[in-house]
């Protein structure tokens, strides 16, 4: 393989709601403005009290809700990842 995949990943307390997590998934596909996002993975506490577990892949995402965890994870893997874009995308740091 010509490309070398990078992650990114963050621990945070931010919540979420259902439809913030769908709309940023949504964005990553924009190649020229994330990278080539070839997955994204994670939980966060929800802003209902709740928490959103998801998983996505290009053309694909999955949210659903699951039990508590203690802080909220994400995680990207890609190529050319913009680590400053997906931080302003999920509005962390």
């Amino acid at each position: 393989a010509d490309e070398v995949f990078t992650s990114w990943g963050i621990e945070t307390p931010k919540k979420f709601s259902e439809a913030e997590i769908r709309d940023i998934l949504a964005k990553l596909s924009d190649e020229a403005k994330y990278g080539t996002i070839l997955r994204a993975k994670g939980f966060v506490d929800a802003t209902d009290g709740e928490w959103i577990y998801f998983d996505y892949v290009p053309g694909e995402a999955d949210v659903r809700r699951g039990g508590a965890a203690v802080t909220g994870r994400l995680c990207v893997i890609g190529s050319k990842i913009n680590e400053q874009a997906i931080k302003e995308l999920f509005n962390i740091g």
